[in-house]
């Protein structure tokens, strides 16, 4: 057997092993999420459909797919069955480009423009939200659908430019080479002023899946269900894998581009093999996890925002913050400042991050007591 063949054979298993196991993420974080959640609100969440109720995921699923499909007599059929699947493959596509740890493990189609492609396969799951909504012939579902556009626009374009500035540090788009260039920490967050990109690029991030404060596409109180109003059975299942994978992708990429993917101090030092490989893989998705419970952890602590404050976020502290970033990571690489003089720079554009954030809701009290003042000179209100 040529060595082409071997080659080819071997990237075709690893497609199939991504196509195969990437829904497996979804049944696992659902029942983490209740778990965490329930953890967090004192309660105990699932503890009836196997021990501690490991099994609840798999009978929904059973659920969903016994559910009759529904779908409206006024609704255009073809475009209401084709967004959901336009939402969960362009998900499961994202996985090909993700090294997930070194050989036999790495990278299923190692691309050089890795890091487009993924934004490619994000920036998808917009055209799945809003023709779902159009599609839906309902007058809530059309309005999440437009708000879902909105948004998710919007927060691409920070989490974008949060992403040139990876590119500027590493001069590669290539998920691997940019994991490479990490060896024995010789490029990471710090050494750039990449802990503020990490920053944008994961609060974008969040927004960008829909979650929760970020969650207004899908506003239950407001929207009845948004976008997926009208689904049911699998069709609203997909929409929900889609979501988690989604997440893991979003994870996935903030692990190999700020914390050196699955590199570690020990499997640097070990020779290629399969134990490497599969200590690698376990270092990778316990970075990812991390920011997956944040995720969890996020859900159960703020509350949803307002939508013109989501859109302001978004437009006024988020996507300067990252205009502002490239220019100062031009700077630093154009001058070539030493890691120390880099640290700084970094602690200082995350402290101003943080002091916007903070001087946000002054302002929009100051703001509010002269509207106040306007309508009623008379008036005496305080903050």
């Amino acid at each position: 057997m040529s060595a082409e063949l071997v080659q080819f054979a071997l990237i075709v298993l690893k497609v199939g092993l991504v196509v195969a196991l990437s829904p497996l993420f979804v049944p696992a974080l659902v029942w983490l999420e209740r778990k965490i959640v329930a953890d967090m609100q004192h309660r105990i969440g699932p503890n009836r459909v196997g021990p501690y109720g490991v099994l609840q995921p798999f009978a929904d699923a059973i659920k969903l797919f016994l559910k009759e499909d529904l779908t409206p007599a006024m609704a255009d059929k073809f475009v209401f069955t084709l967004a959901p699947l336009l939402a969960l493959v362009p998900a499961i596509m994202a996985f090909a480009a993700i090294p997930f740890g070194p050989a036999p493990f790495n990278v299923a189609a190692d691309l050089n423009v890795a890091l487009l492609f993924l934004l490619a396969m994000s920036s998808l799951n917009v055209y799945a939200i809003v023709l779902a909504g159009w599609s839906s012939n309902n007058k809530y579902s059309l309005l999440g659908g437009m708000r879902s556009s909105a948004q998710m626009i919007s927060y691409e374009l920070a989490m974008g430019l949060a992403l040139v500035t990876v590119v500027m540090a590493s001069g590669e788009t290539s998920l691997s080479a940019i994991v490479e260039q990490q060896k024995d920490m010789q490029w990471n967050f710090l050494k750039f002023p990449l802990m503020f990109a990490f920053l944008v690029y994961f609060i974008a991030g969040i927004a960008e899946t829909n979650r929760a404060p970020f969650d207004l596409p899908e506003a239950e109180s407001e929207l009845v269900a948004g976008f997926h109003t009208e689904y049911s059975s699998m069709k609203f299942a997909l929409f929900f894998m889609a979501e988690y994978l989604n997440m893991v992708t979003v994870s996935a990429i903030a692990t190999a581009l700020f914390f050196g993917g699955w590199r570690g101090p020990l499997i640097d030092q070990m020779e290629p093999g399969l134990l490497r490989g599969v200590l690698g893989l376990v270092c990778f998705f316990s970075k990812a996890g991390a920011f997956l419970y944040f995720y969890m952890w996020a859900r159960a602590t703020w509350p949803r925002l307002r939508y013109d404050r989501l859109m302001k976020l978004g437009w006024t502290t988020l996507l300067p913050a990252a205009l502002g970033l490239i220019v100062v990571n031009a700077l630093v690489i154009a001058f070539e400042f030493a890691a120390p003089a880099s640290t700084v720079i970094n602690l200082l554009g995350v402290l101003t991050f943080v002091a916007m954030f903070v001087a946000a809701p002054r302002s929009r009290t100051r703001a509010l007591q002269r509207t106040v003042r306007l309508v009623n000179p008379t008036s005496t209100a305080r903050s």
